[in-house]
């Protein structure tokens, strides 16, 4: 813990008022404040290109009493605030542009209730997908939202996260039933009552979730669960195009296939992971597929998407039955990202998503794929096609400014294309500071200034993780 104390010399770079707030802060948390460099740089890194701007002092919190301290410390000084839970999140959500103090939620990780007979629980931010799941396991019960990375389930709801089984079991706005939060005054409020639904007033969930720690600081959440499905089958399935492959994902959805999870990895993409992760797919477009249920629906399920995938031309599919052989299939999935990084030593891997209506998905992809083969980038791209959302890992030599500038249009050509498709610039990654600028043309002024008003009512002045969402 040496690290944690390390002093950070006062500099012309901090103001009088961060001054004040720390010194009154550390009366309070001694030892779990720190002004250290390394800490402080860890809570705003960020793996796009965006710069790392780091807080001016970074505090470890263990309940909603301490969150209340530090921003009504933040809050009499007019200093930022920035919740931190893991640092997964890809759109800078985490940088501190001015400075302030970032909150830690990650020791506040205890399960503070489970109820089966209901499918419901109440957790602490800090508590990760993985943490959870594990609790419940004895339980018979999960909770479904898998975005890869083992995020903190208070920075999921903060960035609306999703993931590869959201086309059976939604994103996180359909999942957290209730949440408390911290205010900008320092007050605590919650949003809703555990009951399934309600007609009792503004749906104030909703609101905060997404809303990536710009309202207030999430302190514990009301989740849904699922029960643990008597079978599970996943297999892959290779296609000649990648248009056959989101062609077979539209009619699979629109035929009315309880699909859990349809992944699709492009050819390159497909090659990365056979290189990190010891697979020996063929090297064509790839649909991964999973499905939850009974023993006889899910054979059932299988089997109707194997006609359908015949359909497009898909080739045979290699089913993986036994538990192990999943769990290095969709492990491999998860490590997208990473199998991307050797394709291109040296270079930096940008991740970015779009998400568009299900029946513009295959126009969507193709074009960009057409653009990637066009700008002569390296650019794989891997998705959540059941709902319409897809990625690429742009790779980047950041020390070679024309590579630089082809990123930058070839992503910007993707999130147009995406809007004018009807889409949204971002299915799951959120807003942070990447997305800013695509706001107005997603939303339009009117929204735009309605979102504002929602801020200015309840962050009056504007210290809630500032510089971020609102062009």
């Amino acid at each position: 813990m040496a690290e944690l104390v390390e002093e950070r010399p006062a500099t012309a770079a901090m103001s009088e008022a961060v001054r004040e707030v720390i010194a009154s802060l550390s009366s309070h948390f001694g030892d779990r404040l720190s002004t250290g460099r390394a800490i402080r740089e860890q809570h705003a890194n960020t793996i796009t290109w965006l710069a790392n701007e780091a807080p001016d002092a970074v505090v470890f919190v263990e309940s909603t009493q301490e969150v209340q301290i530090v921003v009504r410390a933040c809050a009499k000084h007019g200093v930022p605030v920035i919740a931190y839970g893991t640092g997964s999140s890809l759109e800078g959500q985490i940088n501190a542009p001015q400075g302030g103090i970032s909150i830690d939620l990650s020791r506040m990780n205890r399960v503070l209730s489970v109820h089966p007979e209901d499918l419901d629980c109440v957790v602490e931010p800090g508590v990760t997908r993985k943490q959870l799941n594990e609790h419940l396991r004895d339980a018979g019960l999960f909770f479904p939202i898998d975005p890869g990375a083992d995020a903190s389930l208070g920075g999921m709801a903060s960035t609306r996260a999703s993931g590869t089984n959201a086309v059976r079991y939604g994103t996180m706005k359909d999942n957290v039933v209730a949440l408390t939060a911290v205010l900008a005054n320092g007050e605590v409020i919650t949003t809703a009552r555990r009951a399934k639904k309600s007609s009792a007033g503004y749906d104030l969930t909703r609101l905060f979730v997404g809303a990536e720690g710009t309202l207030g600081i999430i302190t514990n959440l009301t989740l849904k669960l699922a029960g643990i499905p008597e079978a599970i089958s996943a297999g892959v399935c290779a296609f000649p195009t990648i248009r056959d492959a989101c062609d077979a994902v539209i009619l699979t959805i629109q035929s009315g296939l309880p699909v859990a999870r349809i992944e699709l990895l492009d050819e390159v993409q497909v090659r990365a992971c056979n290189a990190y992760s010891k697979l020996d797919l063929a090297e064509q477009p790839t649909l991964f597929v999973e499905f939850h249920g009974t023993e006889a629906s899910v054979h059932e399920q299988a089997e109707r998407f194997g006609e359908i995938a015949k359909e497009y031309g898909g080739g045979d599919f290699a089913w993986a039955t036994r538990p192990e052989d999943r769990t290095k299939l969709w492990q491999a999935r998860h490590d997208a990202y990473w199998a991307c990084l050797p394709l291109k030593p040296g270079a930096k891997a940008l991740a970015t998503d779009v998400c568009v209506p299900l029946s513009r998905l295959a126009d969507c992809v193709d074009e960009t794929k057409h653009d990637i083969e066009e700008m002569g980038m390296l650019a794989p791209i891997v998705g959540h096609v059941g709902d319409g959302n897809f990625h690429t890992v742009t790779l980047v030599d950041m020390d070679d400014p024309h590579d630089v500038a082809k990123a930058k249009d070839f992503i910007s050509r993707m999130v147009e294309r995406a809007l004018a498709m009807g889409g949204t610039a971002t299915g799951e990654h959120g807003v942070g500071q990447g997305k800013r600028k695509y706001m107005e043309a997603e939303h339009g002024t009117a929204t735009l200034d309605a979102m504002r008003a929602v801020k200015l009512a309840l962050d009056p002045q504007g210290i809630m993780n500032p510089g971020k969402i609102l062009p």
